[in-house]
């Protein structure tokens, strides 16, 4: 009996490439991917589940997915950027305190040294350690707002156990150093990044997807998991595919839906998972290069319902027909709230209407627009994330499921870790078998 493999996402297609054995993919759509889709129509390509770009801190890892696309590869140096009462300010916000209007650099920075001398205990929640971390300038002018607003949670109902590595704490000499306009770079890590000259991010889920390609099934929308025979039998309603060995990369609140008898407690814990969903708008427009900035943060509501800008004419030349540019904006938003039900124009003509305030675009010049939603954007830590995560991942341990990958983990985790995920799955896997 073969491996059986739910979901078709980039973590488990890379999990099945690096799989030895008998496998079999599930995924409910016609094609592979997940949230790192890419759309192509008119000679434009976006990346449906939000800008990706690929970059990593592990070189093993970067290796791997650099390795994968070949030739079909650019390297680009990062040029991102804050909107700020008007201005373009460098990224990240800490780094470029001498582009804010002198007021409120001064009061970043005041509120910055004051933190170094207060005596600190352990914040209870993310709003809490952006203030004693980056004092109260900083954390009002950028970090709570743009976080709020991404999240579209509440930062003092957030946990802090994600944040390690993933929101560094600045060097007291870099706030300095910025302040009083010495040049510095934060994240550099993402310093420089790769993308695929054609096909957007999923020319990437293409190149793990060929070697398994064989061994995917297509539209295979999963209704049931049963034990069956010392394995699993997993139907769609109509036909069935056996294993002896089930791997999951779908989400934590979908596949406790599809066992029979979850005990309630666990059906709770799952129920009270919380994520948010995203809502992307992707837009032509005819002129030839319109900014050289590679993504735009927006903290503020009043400039735009959308947290992030980005550019992706200015990630591949190849990716927007000859003399025009392209914006994709997301909206992170509730799934079946307000904003996820409002109609497509609708939404258009408002992120039409905000470019056009901030200046950087004509709407005129919009010479195409697509909306696409995403029901699983990021995975929100909220304060009772690890005892609901651990209810549910316990129990699907006890069944006999293994999980890897994203929303499967239910961790945030970047393009880069879903596949350092991978590699640390399959190390497991053949040390197990080494030693039957």
């Amino acid at each position: 009996m073969k491996t059986l493999i739910l979901g078709g996402g980039l973590s488990a297609l890379a999990l099945g490439s690096l799989m030895k054995e008998d496998i079999l993919i599930l995924e409910k759509n016609p094609e592979c991917g997940g949230l790192c889709r890419s759309i192509s129509e008119k000679g434009f390509t976006f990346d449906r589940g939000g800008s990706h770009i690929i970059f990593s801190r592990d070189k093993e890892v970067l290796k791997f997915m650099v390795d994968k696309l070949g030739n079909n590869i650019v390297k680009n140096r990062r040029n991102t950027k804050i909107f700020f009462k008007g201005r373009y300010v460098k990224y990240p916000f800490e780094n470029g305190l001498s582009e804010l209007p002198k007021k409120d650099n001064y009061e970043c920075l005041y509120h910055f040294v004051k933190t170094l001398g207060l005596k600190k205990k352990e914040a209870c929640n993310f709003k809490e350690w952006i203030y004693q971390t980056f004092g109260k300038g900083i954390a009002e002018k950028y970090m709570v707002p743009y976080n709020e607003k991404i999240w579209n949670f509440r930062t003092e109902h957030m946990s802090t156990e994600w944040i390690a590595g993933r929101v560094p704490k600045p060097p007291v000499e870099d706030i300095i150093k910025s302040a009083v306009g010495i040049e510095t770079e934060g994240y550099r890590h993402q310093l420089h990044f790769y993308y695929p000259k054609n096909g957007g991010i999923q020319a990437m889920i293409k190149a793990f997807e060929e070697p398994v390609k064989d061994r995917i099934l297509m539209n295979f929308d999963i209704k049931s998991i049963r034990k069956h025979g010392g394995g699993f039998a997993v139907s769609d309603g109509t036909k069935e595919q056996k294993g002896k060995r089930l791997i999951s990369t779908l989400p934590l609140p979908e596949i406790v839906n599809m066992i029979e008898n979850v005990p309630d407690e666990v059906k709770n814990a799952a129920r009270l998972l919380k994520f948010n969903s995203v809502i992307t708008v992707m837009l032509g427009v005819d002129a030839d290069r319109i900014n050289d900035i590679s993504w735009l943060y927006v903290p503020s509501k009043k400039d735009g319902i959308f947290n992030r800008l980005s550019f992706p004419s200015n990630y591949s030349p190849v990716v927007a027909p000859p003399q025009k540019s392209s914006i994709l904006a997301e909206i992170t938003c509730n799934f079946g709230d307000d904003v996820w039900k409002r109609g497509d124009k609708e939404i258009i003509d408002e992120v039409v209407s905000d470019l056009c305030k901030m200046g950087i675009v004509d709407d005129a010049k919009v010479c195409f627009s697509l909306v696409k939603r995403s029901k699983y954007a990021y995975v929100i830590y909220d304060l009772e994330y690890s005892k609901n995560t651990g209810i549910v991942k316990e129990y699907l341990e006890n069944y006999g499921i293994e999980l890897v990958g994203r929303f499967s983990q239910f961790k945030y985790l970047n393009m880069d870790a879903c596949i350092k995920s991978v590699m640390e799955f399959m190390k497991a896997y053949n040390r197990v078998g080494d030693k039957t």
